[in-house]
C-alpha cells in the first residue's frame, strides 16, 4: 500500500514539490549561515518525495527551539498554513484522505523541522 500511495503522490504533484524543497535549499546553502536552513529545506524534500511509509521524531535541545522559533517566524507558519490547506482539501473525498494525512504530517515538520528525523517505519 506504502508504494501505491508514494506512486499516487509523485504523479499528483509530489515530484513537483520535492524538486521545489530541493531548489529552495540549494539557495541558503550558498552562505555559511544559511547551511542549517538548506539543510531543513532537504529535509522536507524528503518526506514530501515519499511520504507514505515514514515518520517524523521530534527532538532536541534548547538549541533546536530557538532555532525553530526563527524558522517558524520567517516561514514556517506560511509553509504550515500552506500544507493544512492542502490537507483539507484533500480531505474532501474519501480516496483523498490519505493524500491530507501526509499533508498534515508536512505542516507540523514545516513547523518545527530542527531537531527532527525522518525514519522509515
Amino acid at each position: 500500500m506504502r508504494l501505491i500511495g508514494n506512486i499516487l503522490w509523485l504523479i499528483l504533484g509530489g515530484l513537483f514539490l520535492a524538486a521545489g524543497w530541493a531548489v529552495i535549499g540549494l539557495v541558503p546553502c550558498v552562505t555559511l549561515i544559511g547551511i542549517p536552513l538548506g539543510v531543513q529545506a532537504f529535509k522536507m524534500a524528503d518526506l514530501t518525495l515519499t511520504p507514505f511509509g515514514k515518520t517524523v521524531v521530534y527532538g532536541g535541545g534548547m538549541g533546536s527551539v530557538l532555532a525553530n522559533i526563527v524558522w517558524l517566524v520567517l516561514a514556517g507558519i506560511w509553509m504550515a498554513i500552506g500544507y493544512i490547506l492542502a490537507g483539507l482539501l484533500n480531505c474532501v473525498t474519501i480516496i483523498g484522505i490519505p493524500f491530507g494525512i501526509q499533508s498534515f504530517k508536512m505542516a507540523k515538520l514545516a513547523l518545527w523541522p530542527f531537531g527532527s528525523r525522518i525514519r522509515s517505519l
